[in-house]
């Protein structure tokens, strides 16, 4: 479905050519790759190594074998749930190499939301800060929508600006699935990788 999503918005010239990368999880490892820090009842806190892993070895050998365009601009990380939240984790690490961030539905609830306050402390030192799409669907759930909720609003208290730096969108229907994302591609490159220059 990323594919098709993508393909579509390039042939309509509203989406920049672009190479995607899919990357799986690992199943029984995605827990522990997938978050910051370590949850005392959950385990957990491999982010890092996932981050050096994408950071130091596969975007390098991207690079090799595809023509990519260089640069933070042209460089994006997206994932759902668990995916999104370490993606936007490395994005705030790593601001200097990813632009673009798809963060969908969430998993700010990791670790008493801990997420919230890591964004409270990096967002100063950002010299840039990377785009974002950020996304709930209404029928996750009450606790999950006022926790992304509460993300949106941090975000904009630490500068990020609606339409501008950031989308946030309530997805009616919206559910915490791979179809109800998939839904999402479309909207998301368009306003990550438009075809007109960002600012």
């Amino acid at each position: 479905m990323v594919r098709e999503a993508a393909d579509e918005g390039i042939e309509a010239g509203e989406i920049e050519p672009l190479v995607i990368v899919g990357i799986y999880n690992t199943g029984d490892r995605r827990l522990a790759e997938y978050t910051h820090e370590r949850d005392w009842q959950m385990g957990g806190g491999e982010a890092d190594s996932y981050g050096a892993l994408l950071t130091r070895e596969l975007m390098p050998w991207i690079a090799e074998l595809y023509r990519i365009k260089p640069g933070r601009e042209h460089t994006g990380l997206g994932g759902s749930s668990l995916g999104g939240l370490v993606s936007l984790y490395l994005g705030l690490k790593y601001s200097e190499i990813f632009g673009r961030l798809a963060v969908l539905s969430p998993s700010v609830w990791w670790n008493h939301k801990s997420i919230l306050g890591i964004l409270d402390e990096a967002a100063p030192h950002l010299d840039r800060r990377p785009r974002i799409w950020l996304d709930v669907g209404d029928h996750e759930g009450r606790m999950t929508l006022r926790d992304v909720e509460s993300l949106a609003k941090r975000l904009r208290a630490n500068g990020w600006v609606d339409e501008k730096s950031v989308h946030f969108e309530k997805v009616r229907g919206g559910t915490h699935d791979e179809s109800s994302w998939a839904g999402r591609v479309g909207p998301l490159l368009r306003f990550l990788f438009p075809t007109k220059k960002l600012g």
